[in-house]
Parts: C-alpha cells; sequence; structure tokens
C-alpha cells in the first residue's frame, strides 16, 4: 500500500502562521531554517502546531519548501 499526503494538512499547513514569538504572523514556511532547526533540537509543541513544524523541518532539510508555496498559490485560503 502506498503512502498518500494528506492534501487538507498541507494545505492547512500552507496557509498557518506562526502565532507568537520573534516570527509572528509569518508563514511557517516561511521561517528561518535556524529558527525550525532549533525546535528540532528543542521539541517540537504539542498539537497541529508542532505536527506543523515537524513537517516544515522535514520540508526544509529535503528542500521542498517550493512545494508548500505552490500549494499555498494554487489553493487559495477559503
Amino acid at each position: 500500500m502506498a503512502l498518500q499526503p494528506d492534501k487538507d494538512f498541507l494545505i492547512k499547513l500552507a496557509h498557518t502562521k506562526m502565532p507568537y514569538g520573534k516570527y509572528k504572523d509569518r508563514y511557517l514556511i516561511d521561517l528561518p531554517e535556524y529558527y525550525v532547526v532549533w525546535y528540532h533540537t528543542k521539541g517540537f509543541p504539542k498539537g497541529k502546531l508542532g505536527e506543523y513544524l515537524q513537517t516544515v523541518y522535514e520540508l526544509k532539510v529535503n528542500g521542498l519548501e517550493e512545494l508548500i508555496r505552490n500549494i499555498k498559490t494554487n489553493f487559495p485560503k477559503k
């Protein structure tokens, strides 16, 4: 069985902004890489934000940020 990406999760990730801190109101995919790596080392927050940040970390490590930027453009927030 092939693993299928969760389309709704990725669309929500593309439109989610950081809710607090130095980078408040910045899209998660646009956070500086060092900041996301810091979270990876420190530990991601609990809940959806943590899941989103962990996904952003994996995307950035693998150079796939453009996928989320394309999703943000092609699937505007409703």
